[in-house]
């Protein structure tokens, strides 16, 4: 088991697979196989899953008992979660769990955040007014010091790819207007100094995915790359960011290529997720950079499918758990 605070688990959408894949994480994870971590949620519900469970006083308590039972911050729901059947009147809660988790890491109290995913329609029908968990931490960090170029960027990792995104949920037809060379600038220098601080990269090279086939050709395929993403990756250059100048996309995600960068700027939210998806459908992770606070999630969603019949894998929320004890600790080592 990895040295330092625990992290803290939200346990998500409590009608969906979170509860049951947090069940499997810690059985994965339990006998010192990866960080500690604190459920902050719903201790009954964690019961439910067949698992030994204690709740703690404080979020230091979990090291000493995650090797026997589930540590829980107990906040329990106001209604009894039923697996498929996501109920707005918890919604508030599903909130507070959230808000505690990152008041504990900006206190120092945990490592880090993870989250386990969340359902967008129960929680708007009660109130809340963020597109999603990035926006909400953004939001309750805002005021937080930090001294570096602030985020959110989300970046996906699978296997040896760090892919940062420029515009996320965009209809595609509007993201060459998005593209601007101020936005390339900011999660460029986002995600350099995010290597740095929370990876250990002393000297991080970037790569800058091309929006047109070909990065344009000339410009006879798209002007882009010459008005906008050239004079960015040039600028940044003059910044001291080692980054390129923009490639063809589809040359960027093999073998050979990963191994010449340390993490690359994808412009659209397929531009990332397909090479991402392809490479480690089943354990990609969701890490949001440039944040005073660690956070990471599995990059898949509630599973209303499948909730309550066993079947969920556990293999994106492990794997997230497990980046986040590692950027823990390279914020740590600073």
């Amino acid at each position: 088991m990895t040295a330092g605070p625990p992290l803290a688990l939200t346990m998500g959408e409590p009608a969906g697979v979170g509860p049951e894949i947090i069940a499997r994480a810690w059985s994965a994870l339990k006998d010192g196989d990866g960080p500690a971590f604190a459920v902050v949620g719903d201790a009954a519900l964690m019961r439910a899953q067949g698992v030994p469970v204690q709740t703690l006083a404080a979020p230091a308590d979990a090291t000493g008992v995650f090797g026997r039972a589930v540590p829980v911050l107990d906040t329990p729901l106001p209604v009894s979660a039923q697996p498929g059947q996501p109920n707005p009147a918890n919604a508030g809660t599903v909130a507070d769990w959230i808000e505690q988790a990152v008041n504990l890491a900006m206190a120092g109290d945990v490592g880090g955040v993870v989250t386990a995913p969340i359902a967008k329609a129960p929680l708007y029908a009660a109130g809340f007014r963020f597109p999603g968990h990035t926006e909400f931490i953004a939001e309750l960090t805002a005021d937080a010091p930090f001294a570096s170029t602030r985020g959110p960027v989300m970046m996906l990792t699978a296997k040896d790819l760090r892919a940062c995104l420029v515009t996320i949920h965009s209809p595609l037809a509007e993201v060459p207007e998005l593209v601007t060379g101020e936005r390339v600038m900011r999660t460029a220098r986002v995600v350099h100094e995010a290597m740095q601080r929370d990876f250990g990269i002393a000297r991080p090279r970037l790569a800058l995915a091309a929006l047109n086939p070909h990065a344009g050709e000339s410009g006879a395929l798209g002007l882009e790359e010459i008005e906008v993403l050239i004079p960015a990756a040039a600028a940044l250059r003059g910044e001291g960011i080692a980054i390129t100048d923009p490639l063809p996309a589809d040359t960027l995600f093999h073998d050979e290529a990963r191994a010449g960068y340390d993490a690359v700027l994808c412009l659209y939210h397929d531009q990332a997720l397909i090479p991402v998806k392809t490479l480690d459908f089943w354990g990609g992770v969701n890490a949001t950079l440039g944040l005073p606070v660690v956070r990471t999630s599995p990059d898949h969603g509630t599973g209303f499918d499948i909730a309550g019949k066993g079947v969920a894998r556990a293999d994106s929320l492990i794997a997230a758990i497990r980046l986040a004890g590692e950027m823990a600790a390279a914020r740590a080592a600073r």
